[in-house]
């Protein structure tokens, strides 16, 4: 997965070089944000000290397994990008699609994502396409409280 994330990353940089810079918070922090991330799935893309974005790695549920996925923001935390990196199941693959991924770009911490409202549903893959939904949602909140508490 980490190479999948790291091949994704190179690209849409387009750097060979880069670094991910892991940003850790207290126990403390971590409970008030209701969230584990500390473990490494929250960084920064740094190409000889120069910063180029943020990145997490987060894993969602699909109907009867998990998907791993990759969001990219610029620095104030605006998504640059969206990818499935590991799909397990036999349908609802779709929300791979790029063209699907694309309507998370330009969100951010004030924005909130609606299923078939503002994101935009997919036969087949309603499960995930909910659980995208609702992890990127959580996301944002969890970026939005660590914004107001001035820690990013």
């Amino acid at each position: 997965m980490k190479k999948k994330a790291n091949k994704v990353i190179s690209k849409f940089y387009a750097s060979e070089t880069f670094s991910k810079n892991k940003i850790s918070f207290s126990e403390e922090v971590q409970y008030k944000i209701k969230s584990d991330l500390s473990q490494g799935n929250l960084f920064e893309i740094i190409e000889n000290d120069t910063f180029l974005g943020y990145g997490y790695i987060g894993n969602a549920n699909s109907k009867t397994a998990t998907f791993d996925y990759l969001v990219l923001f610029d620095a104030e935390f605006i998504i640059t990008k969206s990818t499935v990196l590991i799909y397990r199941e036999e349908y609802g693959g779709e929300i791979s699609s790029k063209r699907w991924l694309k309507q998370f770009i330009g969100k951010d911490a004030t924005s909130e994502l609606i299923y078939n409202n503002n994101i935009i549903p997919i036969s087949g893959a309603t499960i995930s396409v909910k659980s995208m939904t609702n992890a990127v949602n959580d996301l944002l909140k969890r970026i939005a409280t660590l914004q107001n508490l001035k820690l990013i």
